[in-house]
């Protein structure tokens, strides 16, 4: 997402986005229908004034390979309401149940992924379920969700809705009565899959300590949406929104996730408009935007400068390639097509390293299974939990123990250690520790590298 002193940012976009907006719209699916003027012309709920409004992405056209047609703000809650009374006893007791389909450890040392669908009825709760893993297989077949798809739990949480399917599918003029209030053709997009968010965050909430958000509509129809912004009550980084019956729908989602977890920004621009041929502003926060071209950002050691000359997983080589973050100039990206910028295409190298980055900020690489909280005995052991690495290189997880500060390097790689085997031959206590750190070549910032490392401690003696 753009950052907020990008003149496309978060803030001020004002007439200029929308113009962007409506010509990139039109220009890539032809749409029917004209964007609003703008918060004063935007269409209301029906049942009271204009609410808070939020910033969400529009997806690319369906049969085009752009990531994403720029930003729009869009009511916090909107679309069609869900009457409680209209649920059965049955389906009201089906509603908001919660189960663990991906269990990786505990949620406090995870980063946990709660998915909630909508427009399906209490019949179709088995079927929801199995959307959800298969959306889940989508994201995990691309890296570095495949290598590190140890770090995260998949919650789902059932929202009975008292009709199948979401508004908007097939036309504009279809209303269901959902959960979620789940609607295409928001803002006059029929591609932009919006929610009510307030009944998203009601949901949410059941669930252990959200970090991300996946809202499945219970529909073919392609479209989508980025809810980018972190949560300030419940946490998580964001929500997207996808179909669950599109093919598409997988890659939307796993861009969002690049704003969401990575914080990385938009590598797509739009030729041909004037608001937006060149950049002027600040070098932008993200760590893939820049204003520097590759000899100044060599010179400069900055941005992606460590990965400038390497292939990259995208195709072609990093460098500096001149349009992104909407503008055609004035700004550079690292790879020509990485998924920031096309559906369907790997995270460039930079990329990688953000999402990895973004990972670690959640989930912890060692979890203790024994106490922590209680002195550990002779005849006691201490256990630790470390996830296992699943990429194709086979690497592992570098795991440490130390006693007093002192490594022990017979033990290295284990899990567990015997209190007996320590060799203590006082009555003290000692501190026993380990360490467990990801030397991922993926990284080479040092100051990431730094977060990928996680210490657990016990107080041990004879």
């Amino acid at each position: 997402m753009p950052s907020a002193t990008d003149p496309v940012g978060r803030t001020g976009r004002g007439s200029a986005t929308r113009t962007l907006l409506r010509a990139a719209v039109a220009a890539s699916c032809a749409l029917a229908a004209v964007l609003p003027a703008g918060p004063a012309g935007a269409a209301v709920p029906a049942d009271g004034p204009a609410t808070a409004r939020l910033e969400v992405e529009i997806p690319g056209p369906e049969h085009g390979a752009v990531a994403g047609s720029g930003h729009i703000r869009v009511p916090a809650a909107a679309g069609p309401g869900r009457g409680a009374a209209r649920l059965s006893a049955a389906e009201q007791a089906a509603d908001g149940q919660v189960a663990k389909i991906v269990d990786s450890g505990p949620a406090a040392d995870r980063l946990d992924v709660v998915v909630i669908g909508d427009g399906y009825t209490a019949a179709e709760l088995t079927r929801f379920h199995e959307d959800a893993r298969q959306k889940w297989a989508e994201v995990t077949a691309v890296e570095p969700y495949s290598t590190y798809r140890n770090l995260f739990n998949v919650w789902t949480v059932d929202a009975v809705s008292h009709d199948s399917g979401v508004s908007g599918d097939p036309d504009p003029a279809t209303v269901r009565d959902t959960a979620l209030g789940s609607y295409f053709w928001c803002e006059g997009i029929e591609r932009l899959l919006c929610v009510d968010q307030p009944k998203v965050d009601s949901y949410v909430a059941k669930a252990p300590e959200a970090d991300l958000v996946v809202v499945l509509a219970n529909s073919a129809k392609y479209g989508g949406a980025g809810y980018n912004e972190p949560s300030a009550t419940l946490g998580y980084e964001g929500i997207s929104t996808a179909s669950a019956g599109h093919a598409k729908s997988g890659q939307v989602a796993i861009h969002e996730t690049g704003h969401s977890l990575g914080k990385l920004a938009d590598e797509y621009f739009y030729p041909g408009l004037p608001e937006y041929e060149k950049y002027t502003g600040p070098e932008p926060a993200e760590s893939n935007s820049s204003t520097l071209p590759a000899d100044r950002m060599a010179a400069r050691r900055a941005k992606w400068h460590r990965w400038l000359g390497e292939e990259s997983p995208d195709g072609g080589t990093v460098g500096a390639y001149e349009g992104g973050g909407y503008f055609t100039t004035g700004l550079y990206r690292p790879t020509d097509n990485s998924l920031m910028r096309v559906l369907g295409k790997p995270f460039n190298l930079p990329g990688v390293e953000a999402m990895i980055a973004g990972f670690y900020q959640h989930a912890k690489p060692v979890t203790a299974l024994t106490p922590t909280d209680r002195t550990l005995r002779s005849r006691q052991t201490a256990r630790a939990a470390v996830p296992a690495l699943t990429g194709a290189d086979g690497r592992r997880l570098v795991v440490r123990w130390y006693l007093d500060g002192r490594e022990l390097k017979r033990f290295a790689g284990r899990s567990e250690v015997r209190v007996a085997d320590l060799w203590l031959f006082d009555l003290r206590t000692h501190r026993l520790s380990v360490t467990v750190e990801d030397r991922t070549p993926a990284v080479r910032d040092p100051e990431i590298a730094r977060t990928l490392r996680s210490t657990v401690d016990w107080t041990v003696r004879l």
